[in-house]
C-alpha cells in the first residue's frame, strides 16, 4: 500500500471545513472523496471538485494521508481524534478563557443548551477529579 504523507510533527490546526471532513472520517473510517462529499452534503452542499481540493490540501498540511494503491484513492486521518480534540480544546481554553478550565465549566454550566444529564455528568467528573486530587 502506497501512502503519501508529509513528515511534519506540528499539531494539527484544521479549519472549520477541514473539521467537517475530519468528523466524517472519524465517524466512518478511511473513505474516498465521493463518500466524504456525500456525507458533507447532508450538512451543506459541496461539489466533488471542492471536496477533493480541500482533502488534497489536508494531505499537503499533514492532516490526512492518501492511499493511492487502488484506483479510487482512500483518505485516512493522520492524527488520533482524541489527540486532535485535546490540542484544539487546549488552544480554545488558552485563547478564550486564559487557560482556566473552571471559567469554561462555569460558561458551559450556564449555557441554555446544557441538559440535566450534561450537568450530572459534569458533577460526576468533578467528584472523580476531586477524589483523585486528594
Amino acid at each position: 500500500m502506497k501512502i503519501t504523507q508529509p513528515t511534519d510533527n506540528k499539531p494539527i490546526e484544521p479549519t472549520k471545513s477541514e473539521l467537517e471532513i475530519l468528523q466524517v472520517l472519524w465517524q466512518h473510517g478511511p473513505s474516498p472523496v465521493r463518500f466524504v462529499m456525500g456525507e458533507l452534503n447532508k450538512i451543506r452542499e459541496l461539489n466533488y471538485t471542492a471536496t477533493l481540493k480541500l482533502m488534497q490540501l489536508m494531505v499537503d498540511k499533514g492532516i490526512l494521508k492518501r492511499d493511492e494503491s487502488r484506483m479510487q484513492h482512500v483518505y485516512h486521518v493522520v492524527e488520533d481524534e482524541k489527540k486532535t480534540k485535546e490540542h484544539l480544546l487546549d488552544k480554545f481554553l488558552d485563547t478564550l478563557y486564559q487557560g482556566s478550565a473552571g471559567s469554561l465549566m462555569m460558561q458551559l454550566a450556564g449555557n441554555k443548551k446544557t441538559t440535566k444529564e450534561d450537568l450530572q455528568k459534569m458533577k460526576e467528573l468533578l467528584d472523580k477529579l476531586q477524589k483523585e486530587a486528594k
